[in-house]
């Protein structure tokens, strides 16, 4: 006997082939991360004010400015444009075209009813007026808003200081004229002249010159008020960092990070966080590699393992870039949690080791990330390590808040040895990091649906046997029920026996069956007494209870169960024949050629171990019913016959088990029916006299 060691997919059940390895999704992972990495040439130190120096002995590696304040700068700039003019300039075309056309209209107009004294004093006032300067009432309103009582104003490439009060607007230089009017000229004649149609701005903005003198105002403010020299002594190891000190540090990143710019240093920036990034990204494919083959070699789950590492280093990236909120509100423990609910939690905790150490090289304070981090990383392995409720997931959520809590305070408490100093504010991020976390369960319904994955959850919850489908079973078909229920109980025992998904074979035996609602009477365990199979041919009974099969896809496919669900109902009598009446016909018809496919079940053939363990126990529990006796020798001869039997008809080929496997099996199968068909001895009645 020969049984494959390796799963080989049927055709039904084989996604399609785009041709991607799936080690492409690591290396593009890793291209991707490395290439939204933070650029600046990260400060190998952090530090606060008032906090102690965690490091050992820091000197000056080189000269370098103690840089001003981002407040002493804006404070000292403040106060010195407090000082600035504008600057104006005169446009001496004015006065001059102005009064060449009042000259003009008085000649051509006015001479014939206003007197030359008013023309005298008109040519006279304007001269003034424009002298003195008329500016718009915008710049004359934002004289008195910025508080500018003197503004310069060029003339001749030689700028003088007026007082901003002095200059005249349109309005003020017409009442100007009206006001200053001799006693001898009469005002409303004078008011006939249409003045206003030679009252024209003559001081203009200079933008330019004003801005130009603003900046060299600015830049003339030193930004450094102190130097540090070469070897000079900054902090050492537990000293607390005062403002002084604080500012030293401040002003030693500002200078590393400035020196990190230049394309060719950015460039080997670069490669060193490609080379950190893809090391570790090659980690966790060696590990999968070296520990979890099958699921490396599935580009499904792979491509699922390295969208959580991918999705969680991004986002940390963009925290981390934008500075957009603390780092501990982002719900790392969410990718330990989701990985255990669809694989192993050694998956789970390194999958999580490798997120955490990628992000640790963004995140400010690494060390205690880290600590937090995989910590947290080991409550969901611990507190997962037996997933069957989503009320789990909430739980798990509850005890990651408490772990980072604790940790944090406990650290504090080790650091500074002081609960004052103890930043309470982290407890509300911790919080918030719980409420993104609860969101879990429905993140895993997502992934459920988006890669096509059933959850340990959601097969719990499918083998409960109030569901429709179950329910309607237990209704229509009793027999077919019970039948199930037992077949369930030796296939997961079977499975767990061999180290194969006991949970999947479980739910897959409660539906196995579930096509023969639809006649449920023509099978033996729901007849009372009466066989319909009498009033017809061997070939019309062999199609009715074959048809089961197909019927069972039908009923799941619209209930819409997984997949893996479908594939007991597939597989469960492979490409076997319906015996019973198959030999019935051969035995009363020795003479006639028999169509084989007629007797023929679709298949496919069991590929997992699980649906062929199902088989086994199929058969298994519908012959056991057929034993007169049930002993010990009845039972084991009765399993020997019926698995041998479907391994020298090749049903098992296509299904990775090992011989070893197989003798597990049967002896589980033995022992488990030995026990449900354990007789219950008699108890004696009370004699009478």
């Amino acid at each position: 006997m020969y049984i494959s060691p390796f799963k080989r997919k049927v055709e039904v059940m084989k996604p399609k082939n785009y041709n991607i390895h799936p080690s492409i999704y690591f290396i593009l992972a890793a291209i991707f991360i490395a290439y939204f990495f933070p650029r600046e040439g990260k400060f190998r130190y952090q530090f606060y004010e008032g906090k102690p120096w965690r490091y050992g002995l820091l000197t000056a590696p080189s000269d370098f400015p103690i840089y001003k304040t981002d407040e002493q700068i804006k404070t000292e700039r403040d106060s010195a444009l407090t000082k600035f003019q504008p600057y104006y300039r005169f446009n001496t075309n004015v006065e001059s075209e102005q009064i060449a056309k009042f000259r003009n209209d008085y000649q051509n107009n006015l001479r014939s009813r206003i007197p030359a004294a008013y023309s005298l004093y008109i040519i006279n006032i304007l001269q003034k007026l424009y002298k003195n300067g008329i500016v718009s009432i915008t710049d004359q309103e934002s004289f008195q808003k910025k508080g500018f009582p003197q503004i310069n104003i060029i003339e001749n490439n030689i700028a003088q200081s007026y007082y901003s009060s002095d200059l005249f607007t349109i309005k003020t230089a017409y009442e100007f004229i009206i006001n200053n009017c001799p006693g001898r000229l009469n005002k409303t004649i004078l008011q006939s002249c249409d003045l206003n149609n030679y009252l024209v701005e003559n001081v203009s903005y200079d933008k330019i010159m004003s801005e130009k003198v603003k900046e060299n105002i600015l830049n003339s403010i030193p930004l450094a008020n102190d130097m540090v020299q070469a070897g000079e002594r900054i902090v050492d190891r537990g000293q607390i960092i005062d403002n002084h000190t604080y500012n030293e540090l401040r002003s030693l990143k500002i200078v590393h990070e400035t020196k990190s710019g230049g394309s060719q240093r950015q460039s080997i920036i670069l490669a060193g966080q490609f080379i950190l990034v893809a090391g570790l990204i090659f980690c966790f494919w060696l590990y999968l590699w070296s520990f979890r083959k099958k699921i490396l070699q599935n580009r499904r789950n792979a491509l699922f393992l390295i969208l959580c590492v991918f999705v969680s280093c991004i986002t940390t990236e963009l925290c981390v870039t934008y500075k957009l909120f603390n780092i501990y509100i982002l719900p790392y423990a969410i990718v330990p949690i989701v990985v255990r609910t669809f694989f192993d939690s050694r998956t789970a905790l390194f999958t999580h080791l490798i997120v955490v150490l990628i992000c640790s090289l963004m995140v400010p304070f690494p060390h205690e990330f880290l600590l937090l981090q995989v910590i947290a990383g080991m409550v969901v392995t611990f507190s997962l390590r037996e997933l069957y409720e989503r009320s789990q997931l909430i739980r798990c959520a509850f005890f990651i808040f408490t772990s980072y809590a604790l940790c944090y305070i406990s650290l504090y408490i080790y650091q500074e040895a002081d609960l004052k100093k103890i930043n309470w504010i982290m407890m509300l991020y911790f919080g918030i990091n719980f409420i993104l976390l609860t969101f879990s369960y429905i993140l895993v319904y997502i992934m459920e649906k988006a890669f096509g994955y059933v959850s340990s959850i959601s097969l719990v919850e499918l083998s409960n046997i109030n569901t429709p489908i179950l329910k309607k079973l237990s209704e229509t078909a009793p027999g077919t029920f019970q039948h199930s229920v037992q077949v369930s109980i030796l296939a997961s025992e079977g499975a767990e026996k061999i180290g194969a998904d006991a949970q999947l074979v479980r739910t897959g035996a409660m539906y196995h069956d579930i096509g023969k609602m639809v006649n449920p009477v023509f099978f033996t365990e729901n007849q009372s007494g009466i066989n319909p199979h009498s009033q017809l041919t061997f070939d019309q009974s062999a199609k009715i209870i074959i048809g089961h099969v197909a019927e069972g896809v039908k009923i799941a496919e619209k209930a819409m169960l997984p997949k893996e669900i479908i594939s007991f109902i597939r597989t469960h009598h492979g490409c076997g024949k319906a015996k019973y009446f198959y030999n019935s016909f051969k035995n009363k018809y020795p003479d006639r050629i028999i169509d084989e496919e007629a007797f023929t079940y679709p298949g496919p053939n069991p590929f997992t171990k699980e649906t062929a363990i199902l088989m086994m126990a199929d058969a298994v529990e519908a012959a056991s019913r057929s034993l007169e006796e049930h002993t010990e020798e009845s039972i084991q001869s009765l399993v020997d016959k019926i698995i041998d039997g479907q391994i020298a008809d090749g049903l098992m080929k296509n299904a990775p088990l090992t011989f070893k496997d197989v003798e597990k099996i049967k002896e589980i199968f033995v022992d488990k029916l030995k026990t449900m068909y354990h007789t219950r001895i008699s108890y004696p009645d009370i004699k009478t006299d």
